[in-house]
């Protein structure tokens, strides 16, 4: 129990719930402030559904496993995919759970530096989600994050890559596809290899189904149809990207798939269950007619989940159906472990690179979607690369916008399947307009604006895109799109002549020797026209040997 936590209140967590949380337990590093010799953390998520706790203890060893986890039902989804916003009768609930898991972590002596709390589909579509974050910091004293879809996909793949250890190996040589069906939203991962294919986050969940289906007079059949239908069209479009018919290992998260598991499933190891693909689909197909009602008589499914469990299940098996996968992967983990790990990443280099080098793979396979010169644009990125390492005493710029840097040299010029004239200012749309691996939508703002100055005119207070961005934002664009010139002018005949450069610095001049005994007249003409950029933002006039 709780330390500090009435007998009642665990009682009615109990009830609410309808079962115990099933804990997950882990390893990672954390950096917390606290002296004590364990230090304690707190994961808040407030869903579509109901809101969550996870407690989490780290020891001397920086090791961390959860304690606990509990979750209590609120029905926001219901307010905001009815009428778009969050309803006060909602919110005064809401603001009740959360005082009591204030009172709850108050009784474990967890500093409020290390409750870290999130939302997700519900509130990211709420008309009134920013009154909503500010309430709550008013009234709990809870700093309130809103995840975005492609932020949910990515801490839900940490938390999988965690729960598979290495006892999947074929995670890793087959292809791959992640998937978990929520209430306001269905997350979507697609791997070759372990790499990352593609990461989306469909307007498809369980309490949108329900809703669309309200006053439907035969509701069965025509979500059954419904679903079809979306699954079918989706698939097509998740088909460009990977054909999901060479997919070998299928991975399904979330409560109702958690629920599953321990009923017809194995385990694999402590946080993780298979599934054998036939026994799934002959379990989907018995309970595809279920009311809720027959749900929690028949299933024991708790109340709270009785409604979407399933056409969650059935989303589940039409995607399966698409697949070659012989067994269902099914961890016992959700974004909130994917968020504690993700608080680890910083303490962790070899894990850190492990996930850039799934964002640059996204990038890639962005890139191919639209039909980029590949060899081109990669070498544009390693030549960024070695400008970025070589200069950075004199851009300060950090690991992580690197990787903002080698994506942006990656797609500049993925704007060229539109048109090649302006494929800068098409790209920058598309870009900012796509969903990149793991990387924030305020990223992609960068990166596409990046993009938009990566050839013709420096930046201007006519460019509506740039003047948006903040000031330190604004400079770090101006910084990057000069490398990114640079790099993309020693590649202007698009022939990888250049396969190589060191930088040397003279005084006021950076000196670029390619270790080459060839004819670079067309690089130097692209660096006439191109390295003003740099010589503005840097104060170095750029030459080449």
């Amino acid at each position: 129990m709780f330390p500090g936590a009435s007998n009642s209140f665990w009682k009615s967590f109990r009830e609410n719930t309808g079962r115990n949380p099933c804990g997950f337990q882990g390893r990672g590093n954390f950096e917390v402030n606290m002296n004590s010799t364990n230090h304690l953390v707190a994961i808040l998520e407030i869903g579509s559904t109901g809101i969550r706790l996870l407690i989490a203890e780290i020891g001397e060893d920086r090791h961390w496993k959860t304690l606990d986890q509990a979750g209590k039902p609120v029905a926001l989804g219901r307010d905001v995919f009815t009428s778009g916003e969050v309803s006060r009768e909602s919110f005064l609930e809401c603001l009740l759970v959360l005082r009591n898991y204030q009172e709850l972590l108050s009784g474990w002596g967890i500093s409020r530096e290390n409750v870290h709390v999130i939302a997700t589909s519900a509130l990211r579509v709420a008309r009134n989600r920013d009154m909503f974050v500010d309430r709550v910091r008013q009234e709990t004293g809870f700093l309130l994050t809103i995840v975005e879809g492609i932020e949910e996909n990515r801490l839900m793949y940490l938390a999988v890559r965690s729960a598979l250890k290495n006892d999947l190996s074929q995670f890793r040589r087959s292809n791959s596809m992640i998937i978990d069906v929520g209430g306001g939203s269905t997350e979507i991962m697609l791997l070759r290899k372990g790499k990352m294919v593609a990461a989306h986050s469909l307007h498809l969940g369980t309490i949108l189904i329900g809703q669309y289906f309200r006053h439907s007079l035969d509701t069965l059949q025509s979500q059954g149809r419904y679903l079809r239908e979306n699954v079918r069209n989706t698939s097509e479009f998740l088909n460009a990207e990977m054909k999901l018919d060479h997919v070998k290992v299928f991975v399904i998260a979330g409560s109702d798939a958690r629920f599953l598991a321990t009923r017809i499933g194995k385990e694999l190891n402590d946080d993780c269950w298979i599934i054998e693909r036939d026994a799934f689909v002959r379990f989907v197909d018995t309970i595809r007619n279920y009311s809720p009602e027959e749900c929690v008589k028949n299933l024991q499914v708790p109340y709270s989940d009785s409604k979407g469990f399933v056409p969650g299940n059935l989303v589940y098996k039409l995607f399966l159906e698409r697949t070659s996968a012989a067994q269902v992967v099914v961890p016992f983990v959700s974004i909130r472990e994917g968020l504690l790990i993700d608080l680890t990443l910083g303490v962790d280099p070899e894990l850190q690179e492990e996930f850039y080098s799934q964002i640059i793979a996204s990038a890639v396979n962005l890139g191919r979607k639209y039909h980029f010169d590949e060899a081109h644009n990669l070498h544009v990125a390693f030549l960024c690369n070695i400008l970025f390492d070589a200069l950075a005493r004199e851009h300060g710029m950090n690991r992580r916008e690197r990787v903002m840097l080698e994506v942006a040299a990656t797609l500049h010029d993925i704007g060229m399947f539109i048109r090649g004239s302006g494929h800068h200012k098409h790209g920058q749309y598309i870009v900012a307009n796509s969903e990149i691996f793991g990387l924030h939508r305020e990223e992609l703002g960068i990166i596409a604006n990046v993009i938009r100055y990566h050839r013709s005119d420096p930046p201007s207070q006519a460019d509506i895109d740039y003047i948006a961005l903040q000031r330190e934002e604004r400079i770090l664009v101006l910084k990057m799109a000069s490398i990114l010139r640079l790099a993309d002018a020693l590649d202007r005949g698009h022939s990888q002549r250049i396969r190589n450069i060191t930088v040397e610095r003279r005084n006021e001049t950076v000196v670029l020797h390619t270790g080459g005994n060839f004819d670079v007249s067309s690089e130097l003409m692209g660096l006439e026209e191109k390295g003003d950029m740099f010589q503005d933002i840097f104060g170095y006039k750029v030459m080449l040997t």
